[in-house]
C-alpha cells in the first residue's frame, strides 16, 4: 500500500514566503501544487498559491482556488477582497462590487473605515432626505468615481453634500452634481444617510454598459489655464506631458512605476515632452534620456489644479498608472497609459481601451517586468501619432 508523503505545512509556508516576496512565483507554484495535490489542505498554502498564479496573469485559475476559499471559509475577508478585485477586473460588476464592500475589514485596512451613525445608502430613493457622500482612499480613486455623486443624486432624489480630501477640492468646486461641499475634516452639515464614493457602484449596481456616462465631468480652472498656457507658449509642438512613477507608498508601486531612463525608447525629434511628475523621482528629470527634449515642470506644479490646467493644454499624456491619468480621464484630455503585466482591476483584462474613460489608450506589459518591449511599442504608437498630428 503506498504510503501519501507527509508535509511539513509551518516548513512550506515559509519557503513559500520567501519564494513569493523574491517574485520566483514558479518555483513557489510548483512547491504548492506537490503540497496540495491531493485537493486539500490548510487555507494558508491555497491562498499562497492564489497569489503565485495570479503573479504570473493566471486570473481564471487565482479565481478558481479563491472561489473554493471563500466557499469553505466565508469569514476570510482577505479572499473575499481579493475575489472582488478579480471579479472587478473580469468585468463582473454585479458580484464584484458586492465583495468589494469588505475592502476595509482586513487587518491593514480596518483602521481605515470611518464609522458614520445613519444608515449607508443602498441605492433607494430618498426624496426630502440628505445624503452624505464622502471620498475614501487614493487621488486617482476621487477622479474616477466623482462621475457618480450626480447620478446618485438623481437617482435617491436627495440633498446631496460631498466631502472631499483637500487636494481635490478645487477641482470638485467645479463639479456639477452636488449640494454642498465640505472638505474631509470639517463637520459636515446634518444628513439623513451616507455613502463611501467608493460604494456608490454597489448601491446604484453600476455596470460596464453604464460607462462612461458623462465625458470631461472635470474642468481645469480658467485662470490657472490662462498662466499654464503663457508658460507653454514658447514651447514647440506637439508637447507630450510624462509621468514615471506613481506614490511610492502604493502597495503595487514596484510593479506600477519606472524610472525616466527606462523611457528613452520615446525620444525622437519633432517632440517636446514636459515632465508632470511629482515626489521623489521627480529630480530624475534633471537627467533626461539622449535625444529626449524635456522642460520639466514638477517644481512649479503646486496642486491639482495646476495638473488639470497643463493636462488641458497638453497634446497628449504618457503616464504610469497614477493620479494625473484619471485626471486626464476625467478631465477628456487624451492620454496614454502604461500598465504592468498584473495591472489594477480598474483597467480590465485584454483590451487597449477602457470603458471609463472614452480615446484613452492602454499599453500592457507582455511580461512580469517587460517594460522595454512595451516602450518600443510606445515610441512606435508615438512616432505615429507626431507624423497624423503634424499633417494639420
Amino acid at each position: 500500500m503506498l504510503i501519501p508523503p507527509v508535509f511539513d505545512n509551518a516548513a512550506i509556508l515559509r519557503q513559500v514566503d520567501e519564494l513569493l516576496t523574491a517574485q520566483r512565483f514558479v518555483e513557489a507554484e510548483t512547491i504548492l501544487r506537490e503540497a496540495l495535490a491531493s485537493g486539500s489542505g490548510p487555507i494558508p498554502l491555497w491562498r499562497q498559491l492564489f497569489h503565485a498564479l495570479r503573479q504570473q496573469g493566471r486570473i481564471d485559475e487565482s479565481r478558481q482556488i479563491l472561489e473554493m476559499i471563500v466557499l469553505s471559509l466565508p469569514g476570510d475577508m482577505a479572499s473575499r477582497f481579493d475575489l472582488a478585485e478579480v471579479l472587478l477586473s473580469q468585468g463582473e460588476f454585479t458580484r464584484g462590487w458586492r465583495e468589494y464592500r469588505f475592502r476595509y475589514k482586513l487587518q491593514h485596512t480596518v483602521m481605515f473605515e470611518r464609522h458614520v451613525q445613519t444608515p449607508r445608502w443602498e441605492g433607494q430613493p430618498i426624496k426630502g432626505k440628505t445624503l452624505l457622500i464622502h471620498d475614501e482612499q487614493g487621488f486617482g480613486d476621487t477622479f474616477q468615481f466623482l462621475r457618480m455623486v450626480a447620478w446618485a443624486r438623481e437617482r435617491s432624489g436627495a440633498r446631496v453634500i460631498l466631502e472631499v480630501n483637500a487636494e481635490s477640492l478645487g477641482l470638485a468646486q467645479r463639479y456639477v452634481g452636488y449640494d454642498e461641499l465640505v472638505v474631509r475634516g470639517a463637520i459636515p452639515p446634518a444628513f439623513d444617510v451616507h455613502c463611501e464614493l467608493m460604494s456608490l457602484p454597489m448601491a446604484m449596481g453600476l455596470q460596464l454598459s453604464d460607462l462612461p456616462g458623462s465625458v470631461g465631468y472635470l474642468n481645469a480652472d480658467p485662470a490657472r489655464v490662462e498662466k499654464w498656457r503663457a508658460r507653454l507658449a514658447d514651447l514647440p509642438r506637439p508637447i507630450v506631458g510624462l509621468v514615471w512613477a506613481g506614490r511610492p507608498t502604493h502597495g503595487n508601486d514596484a510593479q506600477r512605476s519606472m524610472s525616466l531612463s527606462d523611457m528613452a525608447p520615446l525620444a525622437q525629434d519633432g517632440i517636446t515632452f514636459v515632465a508632470l511628475q511629482k515626489g521623489p523621482a521627480a529630480q530624475q528629470a534633471a537627467n533626461p534620456p539622449p535625444g529626449m527634449e524635456l522642460v520639466s515642470l514638477s517644481d512649479q506644479i503646486d496642486d491639482f489644479d495646476d495638473t488639470a490646467a497643463i493636462l488641458s493644454l497638453l497634446d497628449l499624456l504618457i503616464s504610469v498608472d497614477s493620479a494625473p491619468v484619471h485626471l486626464a480621464g476625467a478631465l477628456g484630455c487624451p492620454a496614454w497609459v502604461l500598465l504592468p503585466f498584473v495591472p489594477e482591476w480598474r483597467w480590465l483584462i485584454q483590451r487597449d481601451d477602457t470603458p471609463w474613460y472614452p480615446g484613452m489608450r492602454l499599453f500592457r506589459q507582455p511580461a512580469r517586468g517587460a517594460w522595454p518591449p512595451m516602450l518600443q511599442s510606445v515610441s512606435t504608437a508615438l512616432g505615429q501619432w507626431r507624423d497624423d498630428t503634424m499633417k494639420f
